[in-house]
C-alpha cells in the first residue's frame, strides 16, 4: 500500500497550531496554603477583610518579600470581628539574616522598632488614595522612613529573634489605611506559581526549512 505523505505546506499549517498548544500554561496546582477558619491569637490590631481583598487590589508584586516562592507557614486568617482572633498576614519561611524585599516599588512609611520588634513598612506607588502599605517584621531595617525603593530592592534582612513562628520567618502584611487585606493578593499569578508558561519543544514533528 502507498502512504501519502503530507506536503511541505501541509506542514507549515499544522506546526503554529501544535507549537501554541504547546505554550499554553498547565492548570496551576493547588497552592500550599489556603484561608482556613479563623483560629490562633491576632498579634495586630485594626480592621480585617475576607481573603480575596477588597476587590480592588491590583496585582502590582515584582517579587516574593524573602526568596524566589518562599514557604507559607500560616496563610491569612481573617477575624470574624475587629477585634477578633485571627492572623492578619501571612508568615514566610526565612532563615535568619534572609535579605527581604520590597514588592512592588514606593516609599518607606516606617523602620523602626515596634514593641522590640523591627518593622519596615512601605506604602506602594500608584494604589490608589490611601495608598496600599505593606508591613514586614521582625526586620532589620537597611532603608530609612521617606526612601524610595524599587521593586525587588532589598529594603532590610531578617533578624534572629522577635518572630511568632515556631521556625524562622518573617510576618508579611497587607494594610489599606487601618484596614489589614492578604498580602498574598498583591502578587500575580505567574509568582504564585513560580514562573511563566515555557516553550517546550514538540517531538515528531519537522520543522520546515
Amino acid at each position: 500500500m502507498r502512504v501519502r505523505r503530507c506536503p511541505r505546506a501541509c506542514v507549515r499549517g499544522v506546526l503554529p497550531a501544535v507549537l501554541t498548544l504547546a505554550v499554553l500554561p498547565a492548570p496551576p496546582p493547588p497552592l500550599p496554603w489556603s484561608p482556613v477558619s479563623v483560629a490562633g491569637t491576632g498579634d495586630h490590631g485594626g480592621d480585617a477583610v475576607p481573603a480575596g481583598g477588597d476587590g480592588g487590589t491590583p496585582a502590582v508584586g515584582r517579587a516574593w518579600p524573602v526568596g524566589a516562592r518562599p514557604r507559607v507557614l500560616r496563610g491569612w486568617e481573617p477575624p470574624a470581628t475587629v477585634y477578633g482572633r485571627g492572623h492578619r498576614g501571612v508568615d514566610l519561611a526565612a532563615a535568619p539574616g534572609t535579605p527581604v524585599r520590597a514588592v512592588a516599588a514606593g516609599r518607606v512609611s516606617f523602620a523602626g522598632r515596634v514593641a522590640g520588634r523591627g518593622v519596615v513598612s512601605v506604602e506602594l506607588t500608584g494604589t490608589g488614595d490611601p495608598p496600599l502599605r505593606t508591613t514586614h517584621e521582625p526586620v532589620r531595617a537597611s532603608v530609612d522612613e521617606g526612601e524610595e525603593v524599587a521593586a525587588g530592592e532589598v529594603i532590610g534582612a531578617v533578624e534572629p529573634a522577635g518572630s511568632h513562628c515556631t521556625a524562622p520567618c518573617v510576618h508579611w502584611g497587607l494594610l489599606r489605611d487601618d484596614v489589614y487585606l492578604d498580602p498574598l493578593i498583591l502578587l500575580p499569578p505567574w509568582l504564585l506559581r513560580g514562573g511563566p508558561p515555557r516553550l517546550l519543544p514538540v517531538l515528531g514533528v519537522p520543522v520546515p526549512r
